[in-house]
């Protein structure tokens, strides 16, 4: 099995935002010279932001490679989407077969992902890597034997979390806030599965995405909730949050994967009162002393100025699975050959260190398998940033749980799992 730490680059150069959408260096002059790699992330809508910072970080490790994999030079050809799974495939679509694109690394949201998993199945000798997309049925279910996911998903990212919630904050009636769709389900699962064999009750409050009034989601918190467990991210869970300081709440927040982190801690205004302490959990935090994580933080804001003061989950995301892309392509001296099948056996295997210096692997679905971090949200000398407290090593799509016995609980939803008050 491959097994690879990461290296680091420390480029000077800054990118202005319009180049998000821009395509790479220029391609080589003989075709087999040249290594053609797509991608596709959300620079339109809610999550905007954590797109343009997921493209800071692939250019990141491009970079330190020089756009070079055994001689041959890769081109990168970049596309926009905005969280919806009919225009990402659209992309996807126009980088295959008009692009001719020998790998796609994308997308970022949940529904996005389970599109670009379905369109993998009509392809032939191409490669879809996820982005950062986290919904769990996109590998757990029907999985697409040519779409790879390095990084773990919303189910996996909560473990830890409803244990916690209940065991040590004591709270055992919580008022679920989430965003109507894949990913959401995901995380709410993953947390519940804890809480609620852990004998917590929770009220599910749904929103649709880009969600701008919260009214009456807020009206309907009920008052013997202890905590708020908020499953939103971007611009729905800045709206949540400010609308729910405005009113005076005052209840625990405990975060999303994607609540806490720098898309929405950057950001000023009333929802920082209620975000400084708030419980997570994850992949990434800010603050974690391992060395490889101190050099990358490092290396991104020596790179990218402008960008936030720490890495987000989507830039995180983004470059593991790009990091997994040229290590693999590495590996077979960047043959794609016999319809990638060396290059796809090479993926499959790779063993590496992801930035947060947990190790990734691949289960037989082509799932990541690693490390999940309990968070909590710090006034870090004036700046917000999440602080990793509690590991959870090793993390599998089932949770621990045997896999036929996990699949047998259904696919995550609205109503699945279920455990509403007096339960």
């Amino acid at each position: 099995m491959l097994r690879k730490r990461l290296s680091h680059s420390t480029a000077v150069a800054a990118i202005a935002a319009a180049a998000f959408v821009l395509t790479g260096p220029a391609p080589a002059t003989a075709e087999d010279d040249v290594i053609v790699i797509g991608s596709i992330t959300t620079l339109e809508g809610p999550f905007a932001t954590g797109g343009q910072d997921a493209y800071r970080a692939m250019e990141m490790a491009f970079e330190e490679i020089d756009y070079t994999i055994a001689g041959k030079r890769i081109e990168w050809i970049r596309e926009s989407s905005d969280a919806q799974a009919d225009v990402a495939l659209a992309r996807a679509r126009k980088l295959i077969e008009q692009d001719d694109v020998d790998i796609i690394i994308g997308p970022l949201s949940g529904a996005e992902g389970i599109a670009l998993r379905d369109y993998s199945r009509t392809l032939e000798g191409k490669t879809i890597v996820n982005g950062s997309s986290g919904a769990a049925d996109t590998t757990l279910r029907d999985p697409s034997p040519n779409f790879f996911r390095f990084n773990t998903e919303g189910t996996q990212w909560t473990a830890g979390l409803g244990n916690y919630v209940y065991d040590e904050l004591g709270v055992d009636h919580v008022a679920l806030v989430a965003a109507d769709y894949a990913f959401p389900y995901a995380q709410v699962m993953g947390f519940m599965l804890e809480y609620c064999a852990a004998g917590g009750a929770v009220t599910k409050l749904w929103s649709p995405l880009n969600t701008t009034d919260f009214g009456s989601i807020i009206a309907n918190i009920p008052e013997d909730a202890g905590a708020i467990v908020l499953i939103q991210g971007g611009t729905d869970a800045l709206a949540f949050l400010t609308q729910y300081a405005e009113t005076g709440g005052d209840r625990p927040i405990i975060g999303g994967s994607i609540t806490a982190d720098q898309t929405l801690l950057s950001a000023r205004g009333p929802h920082q009162r209620l975000m400084e302490g708030m419980v997570a959990a994850g992949p990434i935090a800010d603050l974690n002393d391992d060395p490889m994580w101190i050099e990358w933080v490092e290396a991104y804001r020596e790179r990218f100025p402008d960008g936030f003061d720490s890495p987000s989950i989507h830039a995180f995301n983004y470059y593991t699975n790009t990091k997994a892309v040229l290590l693999a392509l590495e590996e077979v001296d960047g043959d794609l050959s016999d319809n990638q099948a060396a290059f796809q056996e090479a993926l499959a295997n790779v063993e590496f260190q992801n930035p947060m210096g947990a190790n990734v692997r691949l289960d037989h679905n082509r799932q990541a398998i690693s490390d999940i971090f309990l968070t909590r949200v710090v006034n870090d000398g004036g700046t917000m940033r999440t602080e990793a407290f509690g590991t959870t090593e090793g993390v599998t799509q089932s949770m621990g749980m045997d896999e036929e016995e996990f699949l047998a609980l259904g696919s995550p939803s609205r109503d699945n799992p279920d455990c509403p008050p007096g339960s």
